[in-house]
């Protein structure tokens, strides 16, 4: 299971340093980190997200959230998701190891990762406004097939969670419950 490195250990604990972040800021994620196995299955996704955003304090914009992840504006074209559970965790964790270890091709249709650590990861910020239509679909399906083609499974692959870089080409913004190929 990913994300696992070379020596066949878990990476879900990635060490806390950032240049992007704050020595507070990084306090402040890892409070909320060491919460997450207690209040995780007494609150929803909405009050997750309001919990974490009081224990963080974070000066930025939250720009999003799902049930696993919280996502703020660095306003500096790059963007942070903190995890908001267990599957959270994981899912930073995951981004992390598949954009530093995928093939080049593969490396190309998926978000940049700039930093990363325990719970919480650093990503360019993508224009996220696709819009419904035929064309867009067919674009999916082909990013689809690339990910299969480098032994990826894209799970939950969808127009949500993909956006366009500075070069106009879709990539995928959350990846974080893909996996590897079975072989």
């Amino acid at each position: 299971m990913w994300p696992i490195n070379n020596n066949g250990k878990e990476i879900i604990n990635q060490p806390n340093e950032s240049k992007m972040l704050s020595q507070q800021e990084i306090k402040a994620i890892e409070s909320w980190i060491s919460q997450i196995g207690t209040i995780q299955f007494l609150q929803t996704a909405d009050q997750q997200m309001v919990t974490a955003n009081k224990t963080l304090k974070f000066k930025y914009k939250m720009i999003g959230y799902g049930f696993n992840r919280v996502v703020y504006d660095l306003n500096n074209g790059y963007i942070l998701k903190i995890a908001l559970s267990e599957v959270g965790l994981i899912s930073n964790a995951n981004e992390a190891y598949i954009y530093n270890n995928c093939h080049e091709a593969v490396k190309q249709c998926i978000c940049p990762v700039k930093e990363h650590g325990t719970g919480w990861i650093i990503m360019n910020k993508v224009e996220t406004n696709v819009p419904f239509a035929f064309n867009e679909y067919t674009k999916l399906i082909k990013l689809e097939l690339k990910f299969l083609t480098y032994g990826i499974i894209p799970i939950d692959l969808r127009l949500e969670n993909v956006g366009y870089n500075e070069n106009d080409e879709m990539v995928v913004t959350d990846y974080g419950l893909f996996t590897r190929w079975l072989v």
